[in-house]
């Protein structure tokens, strides 16, 4: 039998703090993908949105979607040195975090503008869902102390954490693997890991779940 067809778009959601980058960044090693990342670091409005959420919460969003659909571009063009694409984030997430964050006009403008820069946004032949609760993701931000993480408060973390579940509810744009990530450690655990990516290498179509079976001793 031939082994399943890598797919050729990748991506990998969440909330902030569940791996996703983590996976993306080691899918992308063994698969010898091109990886496409967030960059929230160059987003110059996200320090000041943890400060005050209410003020800055529409440049913070904005710009993450300016930069956004500008790296999705390069999955539109063909690259015959690579498997695949692999990234850590898809364009629909874009509108959880602006629901979320902005008052009635805001997200009106947003929307407008999110409609007009995304309407040929390309579409992933997979998506990987790791899932965790808010409690996991708060203990995990707080133990790799990066930066403006350590400032996100509880009551907005589980805002987004059920953002993503009622959306992942009803996702059908293409192939999805939904993982529970509460207790998965793909960075020291091997095991974990490639279970993991096995799971995701058999996918070619519907919804699919994924927990990680504890090695023997």
């Amino acid at each position: 039998m031939n082994d399943p067809k890598i797919p050729d778009y990748i991506a990998i959601e969440g909330p902030i703090g569940v791996g996703k980058t983590t996976l993306a960044k080691r899918l992308a090693d063994d698969l010898n993908g091109e990886l496409i990342l967030e960059q929230p670091q160059d987003n110059p409005f996200i320090e000041k949105f943890y400060q005050d959420p209410k003020g800055m919460a529409l440049p913070t969003q904005l710009c993450f979607l300016f930069q956004r659909t500008k790296q999705l571009k390069a999955v539109n063009q063909t690259d015959l040195f690579h498997t695949c694409r692999i990234a850590d984030f898809i364009m629909d997430k874009d509108p959880l975090f602006a629901e979320a964050t902005l008052d009635k006009d805001e997200l009106d403008l947003y929307q407008q503008v999110y409609s007009n820069m995304t309407f040929d946004a390309p579409k992933p032949d997979l998506v990987v869902y790791l899932q965790a609760s808010s409690d996991v993701l708060i203990e995990r931000i707080q133990k790799r102390g990066k930066g403006s993480e350590k400032k996100v408060p509880a009551d907005y973390m589980k805002k987004i954490v059920d953002a993503y579940a009622n959306y992942f509810h009803y996702f059908e744009e293409c192939p999805l693997l939904i993982v529970n990530a509460s207790g998965l450690d793909i960075v020291s655990n091997e095991s974990d890991y490639q279970q993991l990516k096995s799971q995701i290498l058999k996918i070619q179509a519907g919804r699919h779940y994924f927990n990680p079976i504890p090695f023997p001793a």
